[in-house]
Protein backbone atom coordinates (compact mmCIF):
# COMPACT_ATOMS: atom_id res chain seq x y z
CA UNK A 1 0.00 0.00 0.00
CA UNK A 2 1.22 3.43 -1.06
CA UNK A 3 1.75 6.10 2.04
CA UNK A 4 -1.47 8.42 2.01
CA UNK A 5 1.22 11.26 1.39
CA UNK A 6 1.70 10.33 -1.65
CA UNK A 7 -2.33 11.32 -2.74
CA UNK A 8 -1.91 14.38 -0.35
CA UNK A 9 0.58 16.32 -1.96
CA UNK A 10 -1.02 15.96 -5.64
CA UNK A 11 -4.80 16.71 -4.23
CA UNK A 12 -3.03 20.21 -2.54
CA UNK A 13 -1.70 21.44 -6.26
CA UNK A 14 -4.73 20.64 -7.78
CA UNK A 15 -6.38 22.80 -4.87
CA UNK A 16 -3.79 25.42 -5.73
CA UNK A 17 -3.84 25.50 -9.32
CA UNK A 18 -8.15 25.99 -8.80
CA UNK A 19 -7.46 28.56 -6.45
CA UNK A 20 -5.24 30.36 -9.12
CA UNK A 21 -7.45 29.66 -11.86
CA UNK A 22 -10.49 31.21 -10.11
CA UNK A 23 -8.28 34.55 -9.15
CA UNK A 24 -7.33 34.81 -12.83
CA UNK A 25 -10.45 34.37 -13.93
CA UNK A 26 -11.90 37.36 -11.25
CA UNK A 27 -9.33 39.55 -12.45
CA UNK A 28 -10.23 38.83 -15.91
CA UNK A 29 -13.63 39.74 -15.39
CA UNK A 30 -12.82 43.01 -13.39
CA UNK A 31 -14.72 45.74 -15.33
CA UNK A 32 -12.52 48.67 -17.67
CA UNK A 33 -13.44 52.00 -15.42
CA UNK A 34 -15.49 54.39 -17.49
CA UNK A 35 -14.39 57.35 -18.93
CA UNK A 36 -15.43 60.29 -17.10
CA UNK A 37 -17.44 63.42 -17.88
CA UNK A 38 -16.66 66.74 -15.26
CA UNK A 39 -19.87 68.19 -14.58
CA UNK A 40 -20.12 71.75 -13.06
CA UNK A 41 -22.38 72.77 -11.10
CA UNK A 42 -23.02 74.66 -7.96
CA UNK A 43 -25.08 74.46 -4.93
CA UNK A 44 -28.72 74.48 -5.47
CA UNK A 45 -31.29 72.59 -3.74
CA UNK A 46 -33.36 70.42 -4.44
CA UNK A 47 -31.02 70.10 -7.78
CA UNK A 48 -27.61 69.77 -6.50
CA UNK A 49 -26.45 69.53 -3.01
CA UNK A 50 -24.36 68.18 -0.94
CA UNK A 51 -26.28 65.38 1.28
CA UNK A 52 -25.47 63.64 4.67
CA UNK A 53 -23.44 61.01 3.67
CA UNK A 54 -20.60 64.03 2.09
CA UNK A 55 -21.50 63.09 -1.38
CA UNK A 56 -23.65 65.39 -4.36
CA UNK A 57 -27.11 64.53 -4.81
CA UNK A 58 -30.51 66.41 -6.19
CA UNK A 59 -32.43 66.10 -8.70
CA UNK A 60 -29.70 67.49 -11.74
CA UNK A 61 -27.36 64.84 -10.11
CA UNK A 62 -29.46 61.95 -9.97
CA UNK A 63 -30.34 62.38 -14.00
CA UNK A 64 -26.56 63.34 -14.71
CA UNK A 65 -25.57 60.19 -12.92
CA UNK A 66 -28.25 57.58 -14.82
CA UNK A 67 -28.02 59.54 -18.04
CA UNK A 68 -23.77 59.78 -18.41
CA UNK A 69 -23.91 55.84 -17.42
CA UNK A 70 -26.30 54.72 -20.18
CA UNK A 71 -24.35 56.60 -22.58
CA UNK A 72 -21.22 54.73 -21.21
CA UNK A 73 -19.87 57.36 -18.87
CA UNK A 74 -19.02 57.92 -15.34
CA UNK A 75 -20.06 61.45 -13.85
CA UNK A 76 -17.68 63.85 -11.48
CA UNK A 77 -19.18 66.61 -10.06
CA UNK A 78 -17.43 69.60 -9.45
CA UNK A 79 -18.46 72.70 -7.72
CA UNK A 80 -18.02 75.79 -9.57
CA UNK A 81 -18.34 79.08 -9.59
CA UNK A 82 -21.27 79.54 -11.62
CA UNK A 83 -20.80 82.75 -12.86
CA UNK A 84 -17.71 81.18 -14.55
CA UNK A 85 -19.70 78.64 -16.01
CA UNK A 86 -18.67 79.37 -19.88
CA UNK A 87 -15.01 79.93 -19.34
CA UNK A 88 -14.62 76.67 -17.26
CA UNK A 89 -16.35 75.27 -20.64
CA UNK A 90 -13.93 76.64 -22.87
CA UNK A 91 -10.73 75.98 -21.73
CA UNK A 92 -12.18 72.79 -20.46
CA UNK A 93 -11.65 72.53 -16.85
CA UNK A 94 -15.29 70.85 -17.41
CA UNK A 95 -17.33 69.43 -19.78
CA UNK A 96 -20.99 70.33 -19.48
CA UNK A 97 -22.78 72.82 -17.11
CA UNK A 98 -25.67 71.16 -15.72
CA UNK A 99 -27.75 72.97 -12.51
CA UNK A 100 -31.10 73.98 -13.15
CA UNK A 101 -29.83 76.41 -16.09
CA UNK A 102 -32.41 78.05 -18.15
CA UNK A 103 -31.95 77.55 -21.97
CA UNK A 104 -33.76 80.84 -22.96
CA UNK A 105 -32.39 83.69 -24.27
CA UNK A 106 -29.13 81.63 -24.34
CA UNK A 107 -29.75 79.01 -27.04
CA UNK A 108 -26.93 80.15 -28.96
CA UNK A 109 -24.43 80.84 -26.49
CA UNK A 110 -23.85 76.97 -26.13
CA UNK A 111 -24.22 73.38 -27.27
CA UNK A 112 -27.29 72.35 -25.83
CA UNK A 113 -29.01 69.14 -24.58
CA UNK A 114 -32.13 69.34 -23.32
CA UNK A 115 -35.05 70.94 -22.16
CA UNK A 116 -34.79 67.86 -20.05
CA UNK A 117 -37.41 69.79 -17.64
CA UNK A 118 -39.73 73.18 -17.55
CA UNK A 119 -39.28 75.08 -14.17
CA UNK A 120 -40.93 78.68 -13.24
CA UNK A 121 -39.08 81.99 -12.67
CA UNK A 122 -41.25 83.19 -9.92
CA UNK A 123 -40.45 86.80 -7.09
CA UNK A 124 -41.03 85.67 -3.47
CA UNK A 125 -41.59 87.84 -0.61
CA UNK A 126 -42.43 88.26 2.80
CA UNK A 127 -45.43 87.11 3.86
CA UNK A 128 -46.98 89.87 5.01
CA UNK A 129 -45.89 92.57 1.92
CA UNK A 130 -47.70 94.70 0.57
CA UNK A 131 -46.66 93.43 -2.70
CA UNK A 132 -49.22 91.71 -4.59
CA UNK A 133 -48.72 91.66 -8.23
CA UNK A 134 -45.38 92.43 -10.35
CA UNK A 135 -46.17 95.47 -11.23
CA UNK A 136 -46.28 96.61 -7.56
CA UNK A 137 -42.22 95.96 -7.66
CA UNK A 138 -41.78 99.40 -9.22
CA UNK A 139 -39.55 101.46 -7.30
CA UNK A 140 -39.00 98.81 -4.33
CA UNK A 141 -35.41 96.77 -3.59
CA UNK A 142 -34.96 92.92 -5.36
CA UNK A 143 -31.89 90.40 -4.81
CA UNK A 144 -30.65 87.90 -7.19
CA UNK A 145 -28.43 85.21 -7.85
CA UNK A 146 -25.81 87.02 -10.37
CA UNK A 147 -25.96 85.62 -14.48
CA UNK A 148 -29.21 83.97 -13.60
CA UNK A 149 -32.16 84.85 -16.25
CA UNK A 150 -33.94 86.93 -13.13
CA UNK A 151 -31.11 89.28 -13.37
CA UNK A 152 -31.32 89.73 -16.82
CA UNK A 153 -34.99 90.04 -17.02
CA UNK A 154 -34.45 92.99 -14.63
CA UNK A 155 -31.40 94.59 -16.24
CA UNK A 156 -32.41 94.34 -20.10
CA UNK A 157 -35.88 96.57 -19.21
CA UNK A 158 -38.27 96.49 -22.13
CA UNK A 159 -40.79 93.83 -20.37
CA UNK A 160 -43.90 95.99 -20.02
CA UNK A 161 -44.67 92.86 -17.23
CA UNK A 162 -41.72 94.26 -15.03
CA UNK A 163 -42.01 97.76 -13.60
CA UNK A 164 -38.45 99.58 -12.77
CA UNK A 165 -36.60 98.49 -9.61
CA UNK A 166 -35.52 100.67 -6.74
CA UNK A 167 -32.21 98.46 -6.79
CA UNK A 168 -31.28 95.45 -7.99
CA UNK A 169 -28.41 93.44 -5.86
CA UNK A 170 -26.54 90.92 -7.85
CA UNK A 171 -25.11 87.74 -5.83
CA UNK A 172 -22.87 85.65 -6.55
CA UNK A 173 -23.25 83.41 -3.49
CA UNK A 174 -27.42 82.60 -3.90
CA UNK A 175 -27.94 81.33 0.07
CA UNK A 176 -27.72 84.79 0.59
CA UNK A 177 -30.50 86.15 -1.22
CA UNK A 178 -32.89 84.64 1.54
CA UNK A 179 -31.63 86.53 4.57
CA UNK A 180 -31.44 89.66 2.54
CA UNK A 181 -35.16 89.24 2.10
CA UNK A 182 -35.71 87.96 6.11
CA UNK A 183 -33.74 91.26 7.23
CA UNK A 184 -35.28 93.54 4.98
CA UNK A 185 -32.61 94.56 3.13
CA UNK A 186 -34.53 93.90 -0.03
CA UNK A 187 -38.21 93.54 -0.53
CA UNK A 188 -38.19 90.45 -2.62
CA UNK A 189 -36.38 87.90 -4.42
CA UNK A 190 -36.08 86.24 -7.72
CA UNK A 191 -35.57 82.56 -8.81
CA UNK A 192 -36.41 79.16 -9.43
CA UNK A 193 -39.91 78.04 -7.90
CA UNK A 194 -38.58 74.66 -6.71
CA UNK A 195 -35.63 76.03 -5.52
CA UNK A 196 -37.23 78.95 -3.10
CA UNK A 197 -39.62 76.51 -2.10
CA UNK A 198 -37.06 73.89 -1.10
CA UNK A 199 -35.10 76.63 1.49
CA UNK A 200 -38.47 77.40 2.96
CA UNK A 201 -38.87 73.59 3.57
CA UNK A 202 -35.03 73.20 5.29
CA UNK A 203 -35.05 76.16 6.95
CA UNK A 204 -38.23 76.08 8.30
CA UNK A 205 -39.25 80.31 7.20
CA UNK A 206 -42.48 81.60 5.14
CA UNK A 207 -42.62 83.42 2.25
CA UNK A 208 -44.99 84.29 -0.26
CA UNK A 209 -44.52 83.55 -4.00
CA UNK A 210 -46.47 85.48 -6.06
CA UNK A 211 -49.18 84.06 -8.46
CA UNK A 212 -48.05 85.81 -11.50
CA UNK A 213 -44.35 84.10 -12.57
CA UNK A 214 -41.78 85.99 -13.92
CA UNK A 215 -41.64 83.36 -17.04
CA UNK A 216 -41.80 79.18 -17.46
CA UNK A 217 -38.28 78.24 -18.90
CA UNK A 218 -37.00 75.35 -19.83
CA UNK A 219 -33.48 73.48 -18.40
CA UNK A 220 -30.97 72.08 -19.80
CA UNK A 221 -27.35 70.49 -20.20
CA UNK A 222 -24.80 73.24 -21.80
CA UNK A 223 -21.85 71.98 -23.35
CA UNK A 224 -19.22 74.66 -25.28
CA UNK A 225 -19.41 75.57 -28.76
CA UNK A 226 -15.83 73.86 -29.48
CA UNK A 227 -17.12 70.69 -28.20
CA UNK A 228 -17.20 67.98 -31.19
CA UNK A 229 -17.58 65.32 -29.30
CA UNK A 230 -21.53 65.19 -30.53
CA UNK A 231 -22.10 65.00 -26.30
CA UNK A 232 -24.36 67.03 -26.33
CA UNK A 233 -27.13 65.51 -28.78
CA UNK A 234 -26.37 62.10 -27.51
CA UNK A 235 -27.27 63.70 -23.97
CA UNK A 236 -30.45 64.77 -25.47
CA UNK A 237 -31.45 61.55 -27.13
CA UNK A 238 -30.71 59.50 -23.87
CA UNK A 239 -32.54 62.33 -20.91
CA UNK A 240 -35.41 61.97 -23.86
CA UNK A 241 -35.56 58.10 -23.31
CA UNK A 242 -35.42 58.59 -19.87
CA UNK A 243 -38.46 60.67 -19.86
CA UNK A 244 -40.47 58.39 -22.16
CA UNK A 245 -39.45 55.31 -19.99
CA UNK A 246 -40.42 56.55 -16.46
CA UNK A 247 -36.91 56.66 -15.20
CA UNK A 248 -36.83 60.77 -15.16
CA UNK A 249 -39.99 60.84 -13.53
CA UNK A 250 -39.41 58.34 -10.51
CA UNK A 251 -36.03 60.52 -10.11
CA UNK A 252 -37.62 63.82 -10.15
CA UNK A 253 -40.31 62.52 -8.01
CA UNK A 254 -37.82 61.70 -4.78
CA UNK A 255 -37.63 65.28 -4.74
CA UNK A 256 -41.06 67.25 -5.53
CA UNK A 257 -44.87 66.35 -6.01
CA UNK A 258 -46.54 65.84 -9.24
CA UNK A 259 -43.29 65.36 -11.22
CA UNK A 260 -44.92 64.58 -14.55
CA UNK A 261 -45.74 68.84 -14.72
CA UNK A 262 -42.12 69.78 -14.79
CA UNK A 263 -41.19 66.83 -17.55
CA UNK A 264 -44.04 68.74 -19.91
CA UNK A 265 -41.35 69.75 -22.11
CA UNK A 266 -42.79 68.39 -25.10
CA UNK A 267 -45.32 70.88 -26.05
CA UNK A 268 -42.88 73.85 -24.39
CA UNK A 269 -41.67 76.53 -26.87
CA UNK A 270 -39.65 78.69 -24.48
Amino acid sequence: MKHPITYIIPLTACLLALLCGGCQGNAASTPEPLPTIVVGSDTYPPFNYIGADGQPTGIDVALAGEAFRRMGYEAEFRTIDWSSKKDLLESGTIDCAWGCFSMDGREDEYQWAGPYMISRQVVAVMPDSDIVFLSDLAGRDMAVQATTKPEELFLRGGNSRLPQLGELFSLKDRELMYPFLSKGYVDAIAAHETAILQYMKDYDVEYRILDEPLLTVGLGVAFSLEDDRGLAQALSDTLDQMREDGTSARIVGRWLEDPERYLEVDGYDG
